[in-house]
């Protein structure tokens, strides 16, 4: 049977009471407990076909000039978010695709570099963040993880560029259509992979495609993954797919890429079998058995 369940604090009660045998959501797993369950038997993690990242509007100024998009990220210390907030062990992002992607290996992005940032928003016209417009927001979907990160986001900004910026915090729907009708300027973004390839991931930042949500367009890139898909030859193939995934995480930044989701099931392997840990967390319901 499965329960409904969507309280963090119903879930581990559940279970620590014997009432649920297994939990499958990671959502289900209060972050604050995470450390604790860590250490248990019954606590499995494992790597997961999921990045959250950041959108940049870029038909918004200065979000139009890559400079002021590559500052912003080069900022972002992300070593410090996924050690102080994450707690379940993700791994920090230099690249869009997520580890373990279909035998793909991505290119290695940016890494956190102050002096460059500094630099690159001057060389755009704001020095120290003078000049910067003062409207400026960050939008987030409600949860306290999302909200955490929004803050520091918004602490790192500030303390390195001089930037100022507000944090909109809306409920999911109306977070969707604003990412949708570009009605923001930078915005939390996070997306799960429908299928173990790393087309699932670059190709919605092709121009016509409705998941890109951030105003950019780049014909090269769309040739580049119009290319991967054609072409029969998995060496050849993903060699395209590198080459459109620097133009996105290294040259024109219409995102960038902050940490991997994880994967967590916590269940006791001494009562239960036949659930072996994979990227995409699925698991037929049929192969799982009590011992």
């Amino acid at each position: 049977d499965f329960l409904p369940v969507d309280s963090p604090a119903t879930a581990i009660n559940l279970f620590e009471a014997g009432q649920a045998d297994v939990i499958w959501d990671k959502s289900l797993v209060p972050t604050e407990l995470l450390d604790a369950l860590s250490t248990r038997s019954s606590f499995h993690k494992f790597d997961y076909l999921g990045s959250y990242f950041v959108r940049f509007n870029t038909t918004k100024k200065p979000l139009d000039d890559p400079r002021v998009r590559k500052a912003m990220a080069l900022a972002v210390d992300k070593a410090r978010i996924v050690e102080k907030y994450t707690k379940g062990g993700e791994r920090l992002a230099r690249h869009f695709v997520p580890p373990g992607t279909g035998n793909y290996t991505s290119p290695e992005g940016l890494s956190h570099d102050v002096r460059l940032a500094k630099r690159l928003l001057a060389e755009a016209g704001y020095p120290d963040g003078n000049g910067f417009p003062t409207d400026f927001e960050y939008l987030f979907n409600s949860s306290e993880l999302n909200r955490n990160i929004a803050v520091e986001l918004q602490r790192m900004w500030k303390e390195t560029l001089g930037i100022q910026i507000k944090l909109r915090q809306a409920e999911n729907k109306v977070y969707l259509s604003a990412q949708s009708a570009l009605d923001y300027h930078v915005s939390r973004s996070s997306w799960i992979g429908d299928y173990n390839d790393p087309n699932t991931f670059l190709d919605m930042f092709m121009s016509q495609n409705g998941n890109n949500r951030t105003g950019w367009s780049n014909e090269q890139y769309d040739q580049t993954i119009r290319l991967a898909n054609a072409t029969t030859d998995p060496t050849k193939r993903h060699e395209l797919f590198r080459q459109a995934e620097t133009m996105l995480i290294n040259d024109e930044l219409p995102i960038f890429p902050l940490f991997f989701y994880v994967g967590i099931n916590i269940y006791h392997p001494d009562r239960i079998g036949g659930i072996h840990p994979n990227i995409l967390d699925i698991h037929p319901i049929n192969a799982i058995y009590a011992k």
